[in-house]
């Protein structure tokens, strides 16, 4: 009867052993899924800010360089035309995120994730440079009013 108790124990032991593991390696693979949902709308959130950033940006440099600021110059309006698209991409990735994200794969989640970060990583100098322009527009309007103040 010793054998059987000893037998018997060691296979308790082994069964919530693996139990245990099951449990661990099922709340990682959500923890994982969750991050990656967080880390996906994140994105979303900073990307949709970046965008519409630029075009705030160009409407404030259009209108301090135009002649006429209600029409658009070719370049604004081509830009204008960008920004909209990606806002527009921007959108069906919401969706996407809406409707398929909750029975998407680890994987899909995870290269979801890594093209919001490579979009991010290629507007993000277009953004400084933008910020730069803008820098350098505004230091020019105030010299030029500050030399028409002191003529």
């Amino acid at each position: 009867m010793n054998d059987y108790l000893t037998l018997g124990l060691a296979a308790l032991v082994a069964f919530a052993a693996a139990a245990i593991g099951l449990a661990l390696f099922y709340r990682y693979r959500t923890d994982r899924r969750s991050g990656s949902l967080h880390r996906l709308l994140e994105l979303a959130d900073r990307l949709e800010v970046d965008l519409k950033t630029c075009r705030t940006g160009l409407q404030q440099a259009h209108a301090v360089m135009s002649l006429n600021p209600d029409q658009p110059a070719n370049g604004e309006q081509e830009a204008r035309q960008a920004i909209d698209a990606g806002l527009r991409s921007l959108l069906q990735q919401r969706i996407w995120i809406r409707d398929k994200a909750p029975r998407a794969s680890q994987q899909q989640l995870d290269q979801a994730v890594n093209a919001m970060n490579q979009t991010r990583e290629r507007l993000r100098p277009l953004v400084e440079a933008l910020d730069r322009a803008q820098h350098d527009l505004d230091s020019a309007m105030r010299e030029h009013i500050r030399r028409e103040h002191d003529a």
